[in-house]
């Protein structure tokens, strides 16, 4: 039996259309879904996390009713399937009667274990953030995150997680081989540790917000949106109904990988396994945190208004293109700044003269100079591409592939295999299929990255035909 592998991004707020940064974590996810089906049964997620002070708000401006509003904005994320060619097995809505179910399931757990409290509290709270805020979380008054929002003076009384129960074993968890990547993240998650585990609220009073998922036993009281939303993780699996499937394949026997964003880290790295901990269920086994995506030196977020859609970048670009642009020129785990005019440079340098150049040459070659499709023989990985995938590093994946392709369009210069043709057939024809061997070794390389790139250089081998460009020029 093939082992199992269960993978999740985080599920984005649906206050506005999703942006790339977004686009970023699930395409990266993806390629990893994809390279582990090779030899692993996958179960892929994400979906919209549709709860929250913020959505409340917005609907309300817009005039709408709060569901229709989460539907519309839950619709355009699951449109990114399409958009960006993803292969994820589920998406998961907050909103949903399963959901709904889990996240109930999950508090009675907690507090079955004691850990969970009710107490009035008076405190800093970030709209943006969704959360109450520390004196460390300031910075002349303002969230370190969401600066250009006024943090509000809140007085209510709420229930609160007991997460200084866990410090120990926190601590521990932390402690775990390749727990956090990059390591840089593993010491930022292991300091907010050392500085102290704070309990955190985890419900907000009915009246202030009455857009949540209610807590068990407390019509009073919703579910602080971290608490409802954490839980999708599981939920999408069906738990709590189904443990004996899905759930316990996945989760309880599976290796389990988060993927989320650098912000994230006291959310998924330490108050989402305390939960668990604290339900007694077991916890993810690896995070990775990637960077943010920039535009002009400043974070590319809604609230500021310097957003690129991903829809936007494929209606110039193209699907494979925009995968490509954000696999190997948007760093894995570094901040990255993004301009058009960098993406027209990209696009046209390395797409269009580089992989879509290759594969019209070789194609044409092949079609002009062979009376029948190559026998493609079982191809080699290309050196560090596999390695490369299994330490999160896309861009330096794409960095070999395209070095090979580079290679390997020097090589037909070298040999002139259009010239020799008119002078000995045989030689000429030889080196055309080795070409041809080597397009495929190429696209089986992409498969994960360019998928529908890699399939449309497969389907011209097989058929002996040169392609429709690939990669058009832009005017």
């Amino acid at each position: 039996m093939k082992k199992t592998f269960y993978i999740t991004t985080t599920i984005p707020y649906v206050n506005a259309e999703p942006h790339i940064g977004f686009a970023l974590e699930v395409v990266q996810a993806d390629v990893i879904a994809r390279y582990k089906r090779i030899d692993h049964e996958v179960f892929f997620n994400t979906g919209a996390d549709e709860h929250g002070q913020k959505i409340c708000e917005e609907a309300r401006k817009s005039g709408e009713d709060v569901q229709a509003y989460v539907d519309r904005y839950a619709d355009s994320v699951r449109k990114l399937k399409e958009t960006l060619n993803l292969s994820y097995d589920n998406f998961i809505r907050t909103t949903s009667p399963e959901h709904k179910k889990a996240a109930k399931e999950l508090w009675r757990l907690c507090d079955k274990n004691k850990d969970i409290y009710k107490k009035k509290y008076k405190g800093l709270y970030c709209v943006g953030c969704e959360r109450f805020l520390a004196t460390r979380d300031l910075v002349d008054g303002k969230c370190l995150i969401h600066p250009q929002l006024e943090p509000k003076v809140v007085e209510e009384e709420n229930y609160f997680f007991k997460l200084s129960n866990y410090t120990e074993k926190i601590t521990d968890y932390l402690k775990r081989e390749n727990i956090i990547v990059p390591p840089h993240r593993l010491k930022e998650a292991q300091q907010f540790v050392e500085q102290g585990l704070e309990d955190f609220s985890i419900s907000r009073e009915k009246e202030k917000l009455p857009w949540g998922v209610p807590v068990p036993d407390d019509d009073s009281q919703v579910m602080y949106v971290w608490f409802d939303a954490l839980t999708n993780y599981i939920s999408t699996l069906g738990w709590p109904e189904d443990k004996e499937e899905k759930y316990k394949t996945f989760w309880e026997n599976g290796e389990k990988l988060q993927m989320a964003g650098k912000d994230q880290i006291r959310f998924q790295s330490i108050m989402w396994p305390a939960m668990l901990m604290s339900a007694q269920l077991p916890t993810p086994d690896q995070i990775f945190y990637h960077g943010f995506i920039n535009s002009g030196g400043q974070r590319m977020s809604k609230s500021l208004g310097n957003v690129i859609s991903p829809s936007d970048l494929v209606e110039k670009y193209g699907v494979d293109a925009t995968r490509y642009f954000l696999l190997r020129h948007i760093h894995p785990i570094d901040d990255t700044d993004v301009t058009w005019e960098r993406l027209d440079e990209w696009y046209e340098a390395n797409l269009v003269n580089g992989l879509g150049n290759l594969v019209a040459r070789v194609m044409k070659m092949s079609e002009s100079y062979l009376d029948s499709p190559v026998n493609i023989s079982e191809p080699k990985p290309i050196p560090n591409v596999n390695k490369h995938i299994e330490h999160f590093e896309f861009n330096r994946a794409l960095d070999d592939i395209w070095f090979h392709i580079k290679e390997t369009d020097e090589l037909i210069q070298e040999q002139e295999p259009f010239k020799l043709i008119k002078t000995n057939k045989v030689s000429a024809k030889k080196q055309v299929k080795y070409y041809v061997n080597d397009l495929n070794r190429i696209a089986v390389q992409l498969e994960s990255f360019l998928p529908e790139t890699s399939e449309k250089i497969k389907t011209a081998i097989k058929e002996n035909k040169m392609p429709e460009s690939l990669f058009p020029r832009k005017d």
